[in-house]
């Protein structure tokens, strides 16, 4: 079973920076694509920022040039670094991964918990 745990978020000022982490843990063939994902109260959940196995990165046109993603695979780990923070960037963050799994190399898709980011004005 593949779990992944986020951590770092918290309430900052506007303009303030957080970073993201989320960490995989379990057994599985391979990870490939891995990403950030938020969620405001009433909205749905949309893509912030993805990343691939080889490093390609992808942006929400909302946090280009404010987010960066990046990812560390020898410890399976993935960062968003968030700068110039924005009370409308304020959202449950929710890791996300497309793995194989270990056994049968089936594709699975994998949910973090979420962690809250509160950015206030």
């Amino acid at each position: 079973q593949v779990q992944l745990v986020e951590s770092g978020g918290g309430l900052v000022q506007a303009g303030g920076s957080l970073r993201l982490s989320c960490a995989a843990s379990g057994s599985w063939f391979s990870i490939n694509t891995m990403g950030w994902y938020r969620q405001a109260p009433g909205k749905q959940r949309e893509l912030v920022a993805g990343i691939t196995s080889g490093g390609s990165t992808n942006y929400a046109d909302s946090v280009k040039g404010r987010f960066t993603i990046s990812r560390d695979n020898a410890k399976n780990t993935v960062y968003l670094q968030m700068n110039s923070l924005k009370p409308e960037d304020t959202a449950d963050y929710y890791c996300n991964a497309n793995l194989k799994d270990s056994l049968f190399r089936r594709d699975l898709e994998v949910w973090g918990q979420g962690t809250l980011v509160t950015v206030s004005s």
